[in-house]
């Protein structure tokens, strides 16, 4: 029996409900999914985490979690893919998986860069397009990617059916911008981590393109002018799903 069956009528949470639930735990809301870094001093400790926080979802592991198991740390993520969103049932996962870790010695890692190297982000890749279903056939080929769950729109976001690569999503214009990039990351952060990576990247040489829509996502550009948004879950529409 799979996760939809053992947990009928799930809907998915709103963005501030997902976050409060998790916060506490260190998991974080990021684009859809809760997310959590541990780390790690080895791939056989990586692997022993892992088997705990499959252990610890049971039969509702292979609906909900996912793992990415490196030497020094082992990502986790959590989402109801048959929603898809995140739903209460993943807010329990993550608790249960949590004390699981407890257990063993390890625990989830800070959210914020001050305290460890690189936390938890979500990669997406933006196209700025004239005609989005005239291109887009053209990157779910030439990547190998497929439809998001749920969405089969001709102007919908591209995936990679393994969840190892970034989602690439098409962005309407209403003019064309041959002499602009149109091409550009979206790096969704934890809620907390945002101003760090903002002030890292203006160190780094970056310019503040426009904080009109913050804190949903600023839009930053290197000294060519080439453009990347840092965003986060606040000041957007809450959703009932």
């Amino acid at each position: 029996m799979g996760a939809a069956d053992e947990h009928p009528g799930e809907k998915g949470l709103s963005r501030t409900a997902a976050s409060r639930a998790v916060g506490e735990l260190g998991w974080r809301y990021v684009l859809g999914t809760l997310c959590a870094s541990i780390p790690v001093g080895s791939l056989a400790e990586a692997s022993r985490v892992a088997a705990t926080a499959v252990a610890a979802c049971g039969p509702d592991a292979d609906g909900h979690l996912r793992a990415d198991l490196r030497p020094d740390r082992v990502e986790l993520s959590l989402q109801d893919r048959a929603v898809p969103a995140v739903t209460r049932r993943d807010t329990e996962l993550a608790a249960e998986i949590t004390a699981g870790l407890a257990e063993l010695g390890a625990k989830v890692a800070s959210p914020v860069s001050a305290a460890y190297p690189r936390p938890v982000q979500v990669l997406e890749l933006a196209i700025d397009a004239m005609d989005i279903p005239a291109i887009r056939p053209f990157w779910r080929a030439v990547l190998g990617y497929g439809d998001e769950p749920g969405q089969d729109e001709p102007d919908a976001a591209v995936v990679d059916p393994a969840g190892q690569g970034p989602a690439v999503w098409f962005q309407q214009m209403d003019t064309p911008r041959p002499q602009r990039n149109r091409i550009h990351f979206d790096v969704t952060v934890a809620h907390d981590e945002a101003d760090a990576r903002l002030q890292a990247a203006l160190a780094a040489g970056g310019t503040l393109v426009s904080d009109a829509e913050a804190p949903s996502f600023w839009v930053l550009a290197d000294k060519e002018g080439n453009e990347a948004c840092v965003c986060t879950w606040l000041g957007r529409d809450e959703l009932a799903w």
